[in-house]
């Protein structure tokens, strides 16, 4: 059996999940990446995406939509600005997804507009993976 490593993902409304696992897949803004017990410790930004999480128990999938991911060698949290049980994911949901990016993509400094405007095509992309 492999090895397993603790997790948490986080978000403002409520604790999403805890649990022990052997396999995180993050959407990393930078790319994404797969942490494994006994990872370099690091900390990357997420991007809107999928969150897979690998355990004894199966997998779990979680929709969100940024924050940050915090790598030890003994564990992973994760803070998600928002985060969402893929199940969960419905078409009304997704809406105020994109309706929030949207309002960062209007309101962001000129500086800011790519990065912006990728997050919102992000945003888009997660609404593949609604459940119906």
């Amino acid at each position: 059996m492999a090895d397993t490593m603790q997790f948490d993902l986080v978000s403002p409304e409520r604790k999403l999940a805890s649990a022990q696992v052997t396999e995180v897949r993050v959407p990393g803004a930078d790319g994404d990446l797969t942490v494994m017990a006994g990872h370099a410790p690091l900390i990357a930004t997420l991007r809107p995406g999928i969150l897979v999480v690998v355990g004894p128990q199966g997998t779990e999938d979680y929709a969100v939509t940024g924050g940050f991911v915090q790598v030890e060698a003994t564990g992973v949290t994760v803070l998600a600005e928002r985060g969402v049980p893929k199940a969960e994911l419905t078409p009304a949901i997704h809406a105020e997804m994109m309706a929030e990016a949207k309002k960062v993509v209007e309101e962001a400094h000129p500086s800011v507009v790519d990065a912006a405007t990728k997050m919102l095509a992000d945003m888009e992309a997660l609404g593949s993976h609604m459940s119906l």
